[in-house]
């Protein structure tokens, strides 16, 4: 795998306190349901400068409109405006995504529990499909869609393999049959493809779950992310790293945004 950058690094050990309960240096928002960022601290080895600004992050929230959860995410730039260059096979192949680590298990959305690290993720990746259930252009084949928005929930863990101290979306063993959710595309890893259609509008991408999505809890915490992740050469364990972080809401990933959903009032 290409060297991961020092941001991954980061991500990598922090997620790792996180999941282990230690200490972390922590960063309280003014507003708990948002995330101010300074603009301008974006930093990338995967893209270009100039590329910077779509995913240089300057607010992440998470809002309850009615019976749905809203993600939000607004960078300086144009959000969703850069792609990966298609290179025309899966092995090597890029994902750029806008992510939403959070507090929530795993089994919230139908994953193994204490799994890791639950994550919304908004991404992009011209050279594969991995959302096998909807056709998400409308040309009828539901299988070349990979170059448009769209959504999932992942696993995040670190591994080494990946580059010290960085992080993979969960690999599945071959033979290991862990809970998965319905809408689970058939990857050998932690990933689902819920289907819910990221809005895209001047500097601000929007992803709405709906709160039964994930069984209606009373209050989790979240941050924010973006990042470029790589498929491995091998196509093999670990399958997908995150191989470069642009910019985390926090600037440590400590999740110190946090939502009051309202519990079981939610279903009301």
């Amino acid at each position: 795998m290409t060297p991961v950058s020092h941001r991954s690094l980061i991500v990598g050990s922090v997620i790792a306190v996180v999941l282990t309960g230690g200490a972390a240096l922590a960063f309280v928002p003014a507003d708990p349901a948002e995330i101010k960022s300074p603009a301008g601290d974006a930093k990338a080895t995967a893209i270009k400068p100039s590329t910077l600004a779509t995913f240089d992050l300057v607010q992440t929230a998470v809002r309850r409109e009615g019976t749905k959860l809203v993600f939000i995410e607004r960078v300086s730039g144009r959000a969703g405006a850069a792609r990966p260059t298609r290179i025309g096979k899966l092995a090597g192949s890029d994902v750029y995504s806008y992510v939403w680590p959070t507090s929530l298990d795993p089994a919230a959305v139908g994953f193994e529990g204490k799994a890791g690290t639950l994550a919304l993720a908004a991404t992009v990746h011209p050279d594969f499909d991995d959302t096998p259930k909807f056709d998400e252009n409308g040309d009828g084949d539901p299988a070349n869609d990979g170059d448009l928005w769209h959504s999932h929930w992942v696993v995040l863990v670190p591994d080494d393999a990946c580059g010290k101290g960085a992080l993979k979306v969960r690999d599945i063993p071959a033979g290991a049959k862990p809970a998965l959710p319905a809408t689970w595309p058939g990857l050998p890893i932690y990933i689902d493809s819920p289907g819910y259609e990221p809005e895209i509008a001047g500097p601000t991408i929007r992803v709405s779950v709906p709160l039964k999505d994930v069984g209606f809890p009373a209050s989790f915490a979240f941050d924010g992310v973006t990042a470029a992740l790589r498929v491995n050469a091998s196509v093999h364990d670990p399958l997908l790293c995150v191989a470069d972080v642009f910019d985390i809401a926090s600037r440590s990933l400590t999740l110190p945004g946090k939502i009051e959903v309202g519990g079981a009032g939610a279903k009301r």
